[in-house]
């Protein structure tokens, strides 16, 4: 059984910083990313790390500004966002895979989200 838990979301202003985490515990050895969701709109990929973390990939939407990146010895991936802009308001989720991949529907294992609010 595979669990994943966000935290680090919350309200900042435009030009500001959020460190977003995400423990998974039962089987841990799998590809990850992050996915955020605005309001009326579809859930979409935002960035994705492999296994040993030597292979990522980001939206264009965010790179440059946010940085994925996982620590295995604590069971935890994290997203870095800075620069942050009104357009990134939404509930991110984690997910995780047997696999890599950064497509939305070869994801198997959700996070239940967290909020990222960004006012201008």
């Amino acid at each position: 059984q595979v669990q994943l838990v966000e935290s680090g979301g919350g309200l900042v202003q435009a030009g500001g910083s959020l460190r977003l985490s995400c423990v998974a515990s039962g089987r841990t050895n799998y590809a990850m990313g992050w996915f955020r969701q605005a309001p009326g709109k579809e859930r979409e990929f935002v960035a994705a790390i492999n296994w040993i973390g030597s292979n990522t990939d980001y939206a264009d939407s965010v790179k440059g500004r946010f940085t994925i990146s996982r620590d295995n010895a604590k069971n935890t991936m994290y997203l870095r966002m800075n620069s942050l802009r009104p357009e990134d308001t939404a509930v991110y989720y984690c997910a995780g895979r047997f696999g890599y991949s950064t497509s939305r529907n070869e994801y198997n294992y959700w996070g239940q989200g967290t909020q990222v609010t960004v006012s201008s």
